[in-house]
């Protein structure tokens, strides 16, 4: 068989090969089976092939090494479009006069799946994965997804796929009609191999070509447009201003009211659309700067130490959440607590979790106990003798979590890492205050601990850089996203908010309510506004810190007492029933609060301040500029490595919203020229706190973003 050109001295990314009259096309793109324009041209060459050989009656597609197809190939993203273009490939696959059958191994997702849908008929390992995750990155299937998929199994079930882009399982794809048999095996040899066997009884059978095209999935009509208008009230409630759903739903609707041919024209409009669209451009920069966070310079040439047995000091809830998240990974855990009955309720903590899995059917009562087998609990610190990383999740405070290491520096293994959650200490200090400064490194968890993405990898001066790859390592088991943050008060993501948090204060002072700042923070696309986080951590947490801050604070600085005047009360949020809002009827229904205004307005009085207003687009101004301004003093100082490294926290830490692809990636959108004058405006108020970032005036001067320093990082 003749094979698709490559350049010299390329292995060909298509192989083709003859079992009797049935053509094998191998996809072999490593390290995925990416759809790069290679692999394109080598599928449309080889079923131009297949159709044009009286020899072949059929044609088997299937990938090698992991995966059927993996999706598009990011090193394109960007780039002008080459032929064939995908959509192209799926209708010439459809179009093909003998029968061909996808046998799906490993990831089939994003365009990989539409190749599958564009096939005739499909098979489906065990192992297989299936998903159109486009909607993630901004964009829909845009190579006949959304004409495909409904026609297969129904709008409700094409909608719910690619609305969440989740992945399917083989059972579950096989149950909706996506796949037409699972097979036994979980290799690339065992996908061809059931493929080969499937298309040779279809052919035995006679069986005619079946194209998606022609499925029924849309027939109960009522059942169609009921499931198009909910996906549009879901939309509308969760989607938030985003772009590429209400295109996704309206292909979708094209599907179930023209033909074929024009609902696939019309899904080709709106996906250029979402190409155009400056959401895409945010989206793309959380694609790629997820995955560049995991790189540290630590972990380039350094060795993770093992990790097989773990250690919680602490089972409050944010210690059981850490051993939530380390039992999730399969690893088992020991956690210590000051007695007895501290422990029985950190053990409680963690039971709940899985008691409630359990009651959701999300687990089995046989699985939670086999779970919760690996949970040991002990009094004595002794019983962290075999453990390879300790993590310590005390109470905020330096001379505490100092003796928790005293107690770790004699029992612990030589070469265990030692690990503290602290959210603001000085880890230099802890570090410093063992014999085994070089074994210590922060482990910053977010609550709770055990759903939360982020984790802060907190590099000490003195520690050892396998003791940094031990904790990048240990994030990839929890499967978090790690950023590595410098030490400060606050690392990257609290010392952000501290300042951003000053910022909404002074607004509030100034004659903003708590609510409208609240209201126009969640019209940018934040889930919360910063005073329902308030109440919903608890205002005594951010009352400690200030507290414990006092002595440090600049004289010359602002200094906002509202919110120590509700804790004062004891209106400490949701735990206390008030907070910045009343809780009458429970957390979630947090209702203002007329006593809360009228203690604004005497603290106005008492600080001689005459309130003014302020419009939504002010307040998002303001409270986004702090933001970047101290976004970038983050990083001249290097406490972030890269701007990316501060949007990826707040993508994941603090509820940033997605599509503007973070506070750093969202300057350069708006242009840095326009943050700085909005900065240097605002100090004309108050020069001390709107110092620009010295990293923000240089890049202004030199006509450079940040996405510069992304590229040089």
């Amino acid at each position: 068989m003749s094979k698709p050109s490559t350049a010299a001295g390329e292995t060909p990314p298509v192989h083709l090969a003859r079992e009797g009259a049935i053509l094998v096309v191998t996809i072999d793109n490593p390290p995925v089976n990416a759809l790069g324009v290679a692999v394109r041209r080598g599928l449309m060459s080889a079923i131009e092939e297949g159709e044009a050989d009286a020899g072949v009656a059929a044609i088997l597609v299937t990938g090698a090494g992991r995966n059927f197809i993996g999706g598009a190939d990011i090193r394109e993203f960007g780039k002008p479009p080459q032929s064939p273009l995908l959509t192209e490939l799926c209708n010439r696959i459809e179009a093909c006069s003998k029968p061909v059958l996808a046998a799906l191994h490993g990831a089939a997702l994003g365009g990989g799946l539409e190749v599958a849908l564009a096939a005739h008929y499909r098979v489906a390992l065990g192992n297989a994965r299936l998903g159109l995750p486009e909607v993630q990155l901004g964009l829909l299937p845009g190579a006949g997804g959304t004409q495909r998929t409904p026609r297969l199994i129904g709008a409700q079930a094409a909608l719910d796929m690619m609305l969440t882009g989740r992945h399917l399982g083989a059972k579950e794809a096989l149950s909706l009609g996506l796949v037409d048999q699972l097979v036994e095996g979980d290799s690339a040899d065992h996908a061809r191999a059931a493929g080969l066997r499937e298309l040779q009884a279809l052919l035995d059978k006679h069986a005619p070509v079946r194209r998606s095209r022609d499925g029924k999935g849309l027939a109960d009509t009522a059942a169609t447009q009921a499931a198009i208008a909910a996906a549009r009230a879901e939309a509308g409630k969760k989607s938030r201003g985003l772009f590429s759903p209400h295109k996704i739903i309206d292909a979708v609707e094209a599907a179930t009211t023209l033909p074929f041919e024009e609902g696939l024209a019309l899904e080709r409009q709106f996906f250029l659309q979402c190409l155009d669209s400056p959401q895409r451009a945010g989206l793309i920069h959380a694609f790629f700067a997820e995955r560049e966070v995991q790189k540290a310079p630590e972990t380039r040439n350094a060795q993770p130490r093992r990790i097989e047995q773990i250690g919680v000091v602490g089972g409050g809830t944010m210690g059981a959440g850490i051993a939530v998240a380390v039992l999730d990974a399969g690893l088992p855990v020991t956690m210590i607590e000051r007695d007895d009955e501290a422990l029985t309720r950190g053990r409680s903590h963690v039971e709940k979790t899985y008691d409630a899995q359990v009651a959701k059917g999300r687990l089995t009562q046989e699985a939670r106990d086999a779970v919760l087998a690996r949970l040991h609990g002990s009094t004595r610190y002794e019983d962290l003798s075999a453990a390879d990383v300790v993590i310590e999740a005390v109470f905020e405070d330096l001379n505490v979590k100092q003796a928790v290491f005293a107690e770790l520096d004699r029992v612990c293994k030589p070469g265990a890492v030692l690990a503290t959650n602290t959210s603001y200490l000085d880890i230099d200090a802890i570090a410093a205050s063992i014999s085994r400064p070089a074994d210590v490194i922060g482990l910053h968890f977010f609550s709770p601990a055990n759903v939360m993405k982020l984790l802060e990898i907190v590099v000490p001066r003195q520690v050892a850089s396998e003791v940094v790859a031990t904790a990048f390592e240990l994030a990839k088991r929890l499967r978090k996203v790690p950023v590595r943050a410098g030490v400060c008060d606050g690392f990257i993501g609290n010392r952000i908010l501290a300042v951003y948090r000053q910022a909404a204060d002074y607004l509030m002072e100034d004659g903003a309510s708590p609510y409208e700042i609240d209201a126009a923070v969640r019209d940018f696309g934040f889930a919360m506004g910063p005073y329902q986080v308030v109440d919903l951590a608890g205002g005594d947490i951010g009352w400690a810190t200030r507290k414990r801050r006092a002595a440090t604070r600049d004289p010359r600085a602002r200094y906002v007492h509202i919110a120590d005047r509700l804790c004062e009360r004891g209106w400490f949020g949701q735990k206390s029933g008030r907070g910045f809002y009343r809780y009458p009827d429970g957390p979630r229904s947090g209702a203002p609060d007329p006593e809360v205004l009228a203690l604004i307005d005497e603290e106005r009085a008492r600080a001689g301040i005459t309130p003014r207003s302020f419009s939504k687009e002010d307040i998002q101004r303001r409270y986004l500029a702090a933001m970047i301004n101290e976004g970038a003093n983050v990083v001249h100082q290097r406490i972030a490595l890269r701007p990316l490294d501060v949007d990826v926290t707040f993508l994941y830490g603090y509820g940033f919203p997605r599509h503007r692809g973070g506070p750093m990636k969202y300057a350069d959108m708006v242009g840095l020229p326009n943050v700085l004058a909005d900065i240097r405006a605002f100090a004309a108020e108050d020069p001390l706190f709107w110092t620009p970032s010295p990293l923000l005036v240089e890049l202004v001067e030199r006509g450079a973003n940040f996405e510069s320093l992304n590229q040089a990082g």
